[in-house]
């Protein structure tokens, strides 16, 4: 059984339940997976996504929440927080927001609507500091929202994350304080 975490006007952000990996298998179309995976990727894909994001929000309480439109049920993908843990950077333990939705879901506001609640579950609830964000600079509909959500590139802090090839590094970084944030 899964709990809703946050609501929006659109949106549910809920906790992973069984066939949730599914829904994610169905949303990984070769158009979004040409920023996450180039063959390296395999080391962070393995097991049960589901089972990932579970114990991350038991351990943690919080992870990337399945997101669902509020008046249909409609799996639209995943959003939230989690803590820093790729290689090759110093901000391992940080706050962290992502997010990754179906095809067919962009350019609605979703991805935004959701990462907005998750940045204010952050900064109010969670009582952090800054968030970052990260993609690649080829990815500019990722960066993009990150800048609409008023995150500040961060070269100084780009890395080399070894489970990528050289075609998707450096990792690109964005960052939020919460004296900055003032919501949307």
């Amino acid at each position: 059984m899964s709990e809703i975490v946050i609501e929006t006007p659109r949106l549910h952000l809920r906790t992973w339940r069984d066939g949730d990996d599914e829904l994610v298998r169905q949303m990984e179309t070769p158009t979004y997976k040409r920023w996450l995976e180039d063959g390296d990727m395999a080391p962070r894909r393995t097991g049960s996504v589901t089972e990932r994001m579970q114990r991350m929000n038991t351990e943690q309480g919080f992870c990337f929440w399945a997101v669902e439109r509020r008046g249909d049920g409609v799996f639209v993908g995943y959003c939230g927080l989690k803590r820093v843990d790729a290689q090759g950077t110093d901000l391992i333990g940080a706050f962290e927001t992502g997010w990754g939705f179906r095809e067919e879901m962009w350019g609605k506001g979703y991805a935004r609507e959701a990462a907005a609640a998750s940045l204010d579950r952050a900064f109010g609830i969670l009582g952090a500091d800054c968030v970052y964000a990260f993609t690649v600079a080829g990815n500019r509909a990722s960066w993009g929202l990150m800048e609409r959500l008023g995150m500040r590139r961060r070269p100084d802090l780009d890395f080399h994350d070894p489970l990528f090839s050289d075609a998707l590094n450096p990792t690109i970084v964005y960052r939020l304080a919460g004296t900055e944030w003032t919501g949307l």
